[in-house]
């Protein structure tokens, strides 16, 4: 373990290790690990946060001291700097890469974390593996001042979103966002525009945002992945996600660009 002050996060299976004091809640460093005794595995070095050098590691008991706690990563979202959290997401995106890396594709033998860069290593044949990351695209459709929304067979009940899917080998991400469109709903998009995009680490997505507009009428929805799906305007909207996702940022878009128009 380094002497250095640093900042660690520690995690058993998917819960983040935090310390709360005067209802402030914050990643634990290494006079912390001193001071409860804690015996981090597995550490690999992740970057910096506020000249800080970050540590990601897991522990191998649940039982803590008084004063810390687990939390799900999501719970910790407007619970903390929000510069913070989203490094919280880096590392929850690495120590599930690195718990599903333990053994080499090739060769079969276990892997080790590199001490040279953010990578795992084969003992035997010496293949690396790099932090894996799945592009996936997430889409606003617009037709006539209404937003296309739907509802996966995965969301809560009632709960509404953008239609979202991962790219497939040799697709570009404009295809993709026809594709999964086509398939899903069944509508065909024009004008599709780049939007943002989000590291989204549950578990190793990067969301790539984009605005379309809509060149078909009927919605046909293909009853496995959607099971509902419909136009909806600023004044008349589901229940959405929450403002972490970058769904919530592109249906906050729609509303500000056409809250004053008529459905």
């Amino acid at each position: 373990m380094t002497t250095k002050n640093a900042y660690w996060f520690l995690f058993y299976n998917d819960d983040l290790l935090i310390k709360e004091e005067q209802g402030i809640t914050t990643i634990l460093t290494t006079s912390d690990l001193t001071t409860v005794q804690l015996q981090p595995t597995n550490a690999q070095c992740i970057g910096k946060l506020h000249e800080m050098e970050c540590y990601v590691a897991t522990l191998d008991s649940e039982s803590i001291p008084v004063g810390f706690s687990f939390k799900k990563i999501r719970q910790l979202y407007g619970n903390m700097e929000e510069e913070c959290f989203w490094f919280a997401c880096r590392a929850f995106h690495i120590t599930n890469w690195m718990r599903t890396s333990k053994f080499c594709g090739c060769c079969g033998s276990t892997m080790t974390v590199s001490t040279d860069e953010l990578a795992m290593k084969c003992v035997q044949c010496g293949h690396i593996v790099y932090p894996r990351i799945s592009p996936a695209i997430i889409v606003a459709v617009i037709k006539d001042n209404q937003i296309l929304l739907a509802r996966s067979n995965r969301f809560p009940p009632n709960r509404y979103s953008v239609i979202a899917g991962f790219v497939e080998p040799g697709e570009s991400l404009e295809d993709c966002v026809q594709r999964e469109l086509k398939e899903e709903v069944g509508v065909e998009v024009h004008s599709i525009s780049y939007f943002g995009n989000q590291p989204w680490p549950f578990p190793d997505s990067l969301m790539i945002a984009f605005t379309a507009q809509c060149s078909t009428e009927e919605i046909t929805i293909d009853n496995q992945e959607i099971v509902d799906a419909g136009w909806f305007s600023a004044h008349n909207l589901p229940d959405i996600p929450d403002k972490l996702s970058v769904a919530r940022k592109l249906i906050d878009w729609f509303v500000e660009n056409h809250q004053h128009n008529p459905a």
